[in-house]
C-alpha cells in the first residue's frame, strides 16, 4: 500500500507541477496580448492598493452581500490558502506514517487552527454546493444566476475541495489514533470522534490507512492542478489565483468599483489627441487583442458566479445580455484565438494579415477558425458578440458593482460600442436620430435653444441669466444646470421649475445659462460616439470656465480683458447624468467644478431650516433610486430623508433598492432607442413598484421620470394602475409641503415673516 501510494503521488506530482508552470506561463503571455494602459493608471499608490486588496479579500466586502453564501465562500478561500500545511505534511506521511511538519507540528494553535478551518471549509462548500443545487437552471430558468455557467467545473470544483477537506479530517483523526492520545485534546477538538473510532485499530491498519488517506488528498489536488493547467480558460478555478491582482490592478486604488466616469479613449496605451489624432491609433475594439490587458485579465478572472447576471436589468427581462455569458465568451474567444496570436497573427489597420503563412504553419486550425470569426457579429456571422447583446446595455452599473473580483463590464461594452459607432457606423437608427440633433442643435430633442430658456416664462419670480442679469457666476450661490431634459421636456420641466422654486423660497441665490449650453453628452459618450462627446463637453467647459470667472484661453498671455476674482465652481444639477458628467468627467476635459444634485442641496435647506415641510401630503409612497445617482455616485440617503420629512408621506422600499436598485431602461443612451426584445424594462420596475399598493412613485431623475411616467400611465390606461398614482420627483414632493395651503390669512400671515437668509 506505501509503495503504491507513493507512486502515485509522485507521479501526479511531476505532471501536476509540469503542467501548472506551463499554464501560469500560459496566462501570463495570454494577459499580455492586451493592449498596454496609461501609465501609472493601474499602478498609482501600491499601498493603497495593496490595502484594498487585503480588504476586500478578508472583508470579502461584496460577498458579504449575499449573507450565508459571503459567509461559506470566506471559509473555503481562506481554507484554500491556509491549508497547504496539510498537503505537506500528507506527502510526508506516504514515508512515515506518524511524521509531523517540524517546528509548528504538535503545536496546540497550530493543531487547532487546522480543525477550525478544516471543518468550516467543509461545512463551507457543502453550503455552497446546497445553494447551487437548489438554484440550478433546470429549476429556476433564466432567474437562476448559474444560467450559462460551466456546470461540470463548479461540480468538479465543488467535489474537489470538499473531498480535500475531508481528508483532512480523516487525517487528523488517524493521525489521534496513531499518536496514542489516551483522553480528548483541545488539538482535536473537531476530529476526536475520528480518533475514537480509529483509537482500536492495529497499528498496521492505521498506517495504511494513512498512506491511503494521504495519497487520496495528494491525489486530488494534483488532479484538480492538471484539470486547471489544460483548462486555461477555467474562471470558476484559475479566479482562486487571478482575483489577487485583477483587485489590485483595478481602476480606483481606494477600492471604489469602475462607475462613474467613463475612461477617455486610449490607442496603444496613450490617450487620443481628438484635435490631432495618430495615423495609426485605434478606435475602440474590433478585436479581442484590442482590449486592454487589464481587460484579457478581466475575462481570465471570471468565476462565472452569475451575481452580475442576477442584477441586471437587461437579462431579467428577457434580453440576450448577460454580463456574465459576455465576458465567458470574451475569455474562451481570447484563449482559442491565444495561439495564432502568439504566433504573431493579426490584422493590421488596413485589415491585411501581418504575419506570414510560415509563422502561421503550426497554428492548430482551431485557433485559425476562431481568428476568423468577428468580435461583433450575429449568428449567422459566427460573431463573438451578437450586436443585440452589445446594445441591451443600460449601463446601469449593477453588474460592476455586485462583481466580487472586480471586472470592468461597462468600460468593455462602450470600448465595443466606440468601434461599432465610429468605424462601422452600425447601431440602432433611432440613436441616429438622436447624434443628428446633438452635433446640430446641442440636445437630443433638435429644439432652437431660445427653448432652454422658455420654462422661466412659467414662473412668478425672477430666474437670473449669466450674461443678461448676472455678469458671471461670481455674484450667485450656484449655477443651476438644467440640462436638456429638465429644459426641454415638459414632464422634466415640472422638476426644474418646482426646484427652481425651493431655491426661491430658501433665498439662495442662483442662476442658469442663457441657452448657450450644449447637452452635456452623456448618451454621446456611452452610445460610443467619443469624438461628439468631446466636442460637446470641450464648448461647454470653455464657456462654464468663462461663467466662473476663468479667463478666455491666451487672454491672460495676450493682455486679453480683467476678469472678477474666481467664485467658488458651485453647480446644482437635476439630472444625475448631467451631475455625474460635469462632476466625473468634465475634469477630463479642464473641467474642475463642485457638483451637487439636487436632492442633495434640498436636504442640506431642510436640515437647516430653510425650507420647512409643513403641510401634509398624505399617501404611500416609494422611491426609485437613479442608477447614476446611486450605483455610480452613492446617493442613497438625501432623497429618502428629504421624503422622510414630509408629513403624512409613508415610505415602502422596493425589494431591489440603493446598491440593488433596478433600472429604468434609459441609461446607456437607451433613453433613445426602442426596445424590442423581451419585456420593457420600465414596466419590470413599474411593476415592482405597483407590487407595494403605492399612491406616490417618486424618483429623481429626468430620465427615470419619463420612463416611470410612460409606464404608470400605460397600465393605468390597461385598468392595470389606479388612476390616483403619481410619478413625481423629490423637489415636487417637497414644493407641495413646503407651501402652505393658500387662504386669505394665511396670505397675511406670511406677508409679516421675515424674507429667509440665503446659504452662506
Amino acid at each position: 500500500m506505501q509503495l503504491a501510494a507513493i507512486i502515485v503521488s509522485l507521479v501526479l506530482t511531476v505532471v501536476g507541477v509540469a503542467l501548472i508552470a506551463r499554464a501560469v506561463a500560459q496566462i501570463y503571455r495570454f494577459v499580455r496580448l492586451g493592449q498596454p494602459v496609461p501609465a501609472g493608471s493601474r499602478t498609482d499608490n501600491p499601498k493603497q492598493r495593496t490595502i484594498t486588496l487585503v480588504k476586500e479579500f478578508l472583508g470579502h466586502t461584496r460577498m458579504n452581500r449575499w449573507g450565508i453564501v459571503g459567509f461559506a465562500h470566506w471559509f473555503v478561500a481562506i481554507g484554500f490558502l491556509t491549508l497547504p500545511p496539510t498537503l505537506l505534511q500528507a506527502y510526508g506521511q506516504l514515508f512515515r506514517a506518524d511524521w509531523v511538519l517540524p517546528v509548528i507540528g504538535g503545536w496546540l494553535p497550530f493543531e487547532m487552527y487546522i480543525e477550525f478551518i478544516g471543518i468550516m471549509t467543509v461545512l463551507g462548500i457543502v453550503t455552497l454546493m446546497a445553494i447551487r443545487l437548489l438554484n440550478l437552471p433546470s429549476r429556476a430558468g433564466r432567474k437562476s444566476r448559474f444560467a450559462g455557467s460551466k456546470a461540470w467545473q463548479a461540480y468538479f470544483v465543488e467535489y474537489v475541495i470538499l473531498v480535500i477537506g475531508l481528508a483532512i479530517l480523516a487525517l487528523r483523526g488517524l493521525e489521534g489514533a496513531i499518536h496514542h492520545v489516551q483522553g480528548y485534546e483541545a488539538a482535536y477538538f473537531v476530529s476526536y470522534p475520528l480518533v475514537l473510532a480509529f483509537k482500536g485499530l492495529a497499528v498496521g491498519t492505521l498506517q495504511n490507512l494513512i498512506y491511503l488517506t494521504a495519497m487520496i488528498k495528494i491525489g486530488t489536488s494534483l488532479i484538480w492542478m492538471i484539470t486547471v493547467s489544460l483548462n486555461t480558460n477555467m474562471g470558476v478555478a484559475w479566479h482562486r489565483f487571478l482575483g489577487f491582482p485583477n483587485i489590485w490592478f483595478k481602476r480606483n486604488a481606494d477600492g471604489e468599483v469602475a462607475l462613474g466616469a467613463l475612461q477617455p479613449m486610449t490607442s496603444g496605451g496613450k490617450e487620443i489627441d481628438w484635435e490631432d489624432p495618430g495615423e495609426d491609433d485605434t478606435f475602440g475594439v474590433s478585436q479581442v487583442e484590442q482590449f486592454s490587458w487589464k481587460g484579457i485579465l478581466d475575462f481570465s478572472t471570471c468565476t462565472e458566479c452569475g451575481r452580475c447576471q442576477s442584477q441586471c436589468p437587461a437579462w431579467n427581462t428577457g434580453k440576450p445580455l448577460s454580463p456574465k455569458l459576455l465576458v465567458m465568451s470574451l475569455r474562451d474567444h481570447a484563449h482559442a484565438k491565444a495561439p495564432y496570436l502568439l504566433a504573431g497573427g493579426g490584422k493590421d489597420m488596413e485589415g491585411e494579415e501581418k504575419a506570414t503563412a510560415e509563422q502561421l504553419a503550426d497554428v492548430p486550425a482551431a485557433a485559425l477558425a476562431e481568428a476568423a470569426r468577428p468580435l461583433i457579429g450575429t449568428l449567422e456571422e459566427n460573431g463573438v458578440i451578437d450586436p443585440d447583446v452589445l446594445w441591451s446595455c443600460t449601463t446601469c452599473g449593477a453588474c460592476v458593482e455586485q462583481c466580487p473580483v472586480d471586472i470592468e463590464h461597462i468600460d468593455h461594452i462602450v470600448d465595443m460600442r466606440r468601434y461599432q459607432v465610429m468605424i462601422e457606423s452600425a447601431f440602432p437608427s433611432e440613436a441616429g436620430t438622436m447624434l443628428k440633433n446633438l452635433e446640430k442643435k446641442g440636445n437630443p430633442w433638435g429644439l432652437a435653444k431660445k427653448q432652454r430658456v422658455e420654462w422661466t416664462k412659467e414662473v412668478d419670480f425672477e430666474v437670473p441669466i449669466v450674461g443678461k442679469d448676472v455678469e458671471d457666476l461670481s455674484e450667485v450661490d450656484y449655477l443651476y444646470w438644467v440640462g436638456c431634459a429638465g429644459a426641454l421636456e415638459d414632464r422634466a420641466k415640472k422638476t426644474t421649475k418646482a426646484f427652481a422654486e425651493l431655491l426661491h423660497i430658501a433665498g439662495v441665490k442662483f442662476a442658469i445659462m442663457g441657452g448657450d449650453e450644449k447637452c452635456t453628452g452623456d448618451s454621446a459618450r456611452r452610445l460610443g460616439n467619443e469624438p461628439l462627446f468631446q466636442q460637446l463637453g470641450q464648448e461647454n467647459v470653455a464657456m462654464l470656465n468663462m461663467a466662473f470667472g476663468e479667463p478666455a484661453p491666451g487672454d491672460e498671455e495676450e493682455g486679453g480683458p480683467a476678469r472678477k476674482a474666481k467664485s467658488a465652481k458651485k453647480i446644482v444639477a437635476t439630472c444625475p447624468h448631467c451631475f455625474n458628467t460635469i462632476a466625473n468627467e468634465y475634469p477630463q476635459l479642464g473641467g474642475e467644478y463642485e457638483v451637487i444634485h439636487h436632492t442633495q442641496l434640498l436636504q442640506h435647506l431642510v436640515d437647516e431650516g430653510k425650507l420647512i415641510p409643513v403641510t401634509p401630503v398624505e399617501g404611500l409612497i416609494t422611491y426609485h433610486d437613479p442608477c447614476y445617482l446611486g450605483r455610480h455616485n452613492k446617493i442613497y440617503t438625501p432623497p429618502r430623508e428629504i421624503i422622510a420629512k414630509v408629513p403624512g408621506l409613508r415610505n415602502e422600499e422596493m425589494h431591489r433598492h440603493k446598491e440593488r436598485g433596478f433600472c429604468c431602461g434609459a441609461g446607456g443612451a437607451r433613453m433613445w432607442m426602442e426596445e424590442r426584445i423581451g419585456k420593457r424594462i420600465n414596466n419590470e420596475r413599474v411593476d415592482e413598484a405597483l407590487s407595494l399598493n403605492p399612491d406616490i412613485v417618486s424618483t429623481a431623475c429626468p430620465f427615470c421620470l419619463v420612463m416611470l411616467t410612460d409606464s404608470v400611465n400605460g397600465k393605468k390606461n390597461d385598468g392595470q394602475a389606479k388612476e390616483s398614482v403619481q410619478v413625481v420627483d423629490v423637489s415636487q414632493l417637497l414644493l407641495e409641503s413646503v407651501k402652505t395651503p393658500a387662504d386669505p390669512t394665511g396670505d397675511e400671515e406670511r406677508a409679516g415673516r421675515p424674507e429667509p437668509e440665503p446659504v452662506q
